[in-house]
C-alpha cells in the first residue's frame, strides 16, 4: 500500500499543531527504541527521520504528512535517564496534554524493544492508555535481533495485557512493516466519533 511521507514541521507546543483537522498516528517508545528507523522503514525511505545514537534526541512533536492524508506524529522518548527532571515533566505534560485534548488522535503505536520484555516504564505506559481507554497498538521493534522465543514470549505478555494488536517489527530486515503499513492507513481512515477497540480487555469489563 502507498505511504508517501514528507516531513512538514517540528512543534514543542500543543497550541501550535495543526489546526487543518486531519487524522494523526501518533508513535512513542523510550529512547532510543528505534522510532526513526521504524517511520524510515513504513515510508521506504532512508534519510526521512533522522537517526541518533544519542538517546533523547527527539524533544518535540515532529509531523509527517502521509499520502497527503492524514499525519504520522513522532512523539518524544522517555526513559532517558540523563535528560533532567524539569525536562522530562516538561514532555510528560505535553504528553498528557496531546494524548487527552487532541481530537484528531485516531491511535498510538507504543513501540518496545523487543529484546527487553516487561520494562517497568513501557508497562507503566501501557496501564496509562488502557486507564484511559486511548486507541493504542503495539509495535515490537528490533526483531531481527531478539529470538523467536524471545518476541512470542513478549507478543504474549502484550496480548494477556490486553493488547488486540502486536506487530514484531525490523527496519532491517523490513519484517512485519508491510502489515503495519496497512494497519496504520486504515486506522487514520476510522471516525473520530467512533469508540475504537483496541485493547481486548475494556471490551469485557
Amino acid at each position: 500500500m502507498k505511504f508517501e511521507a514528507a516531513f512538514i514541521s517540528s512543534f514543542s507546543k500543543i497550541e501550535d499543531l495543526p489546526k487543518d483537522g486531519r487524522p494523526e498516528i501518533a508513535l512513542i517508545g523510550r529512547s532510543n527504541v528505534g522510532k526513526s528507523s521504524l517511520i524510515n522503514a513504513l515510508a521506504a525511505r532512508k534519510q526521512l527521520a533522522k537517526t541518533s545514537a544519542t538517546p533523547g534526541k527527539t524533544r518535540t512533536l515532529n509531523y509527517y504528512l502521509i499520502n497527503g492524508n492524514f499525519y504520522l506524529v513522532d512523539m518524544p522518548g522517555y526513559g532517558y535517564a540523563k535528560q533532567s527532571k524539569t525536562d522530562r515533566g516538561h514532555w510528560a505534560r505535553i504528553a498528557e496534554r496531546y494524548f487527552l485534548e487532541r481530537a484528531e488522535l485516531r491511535a498510538i503505536g507504543l513501540l518496545i524493544d523487543a529484546r527487553h520484555a516487561g520494562l517497568e516504564s513501557d508497562m507503566a505506559v501501557l496501564e496509562w492508555f488502557k486507564g484511559h481507554h486511548l486507541p493504542a497498538f503495539a509495535v515490537l521493534t528490533k526483531a531481527d535481533k531478539a529470538s523467536q522465543q524471545g518476541i512470542a514470549h513478549h507478543t504474549r505478555v502484550l496480548i494477556d495485557s490486553g493488547f488486540l494488536h502486536v506487530f514484531a517489527t525490523s527496519a532491517e530486515t523490513g519484517k512485519s512493516i508491510a502489515q503495519l503499513r496497512k494497519f496504520i492507513l486504515e486506522s487514520s481512515m476510522e471516525r473520530d466519533d467512533r469508540a475504537p477497540q483496541v485493547f481486548h480487555s475494556l471490551a469485557r469489563e
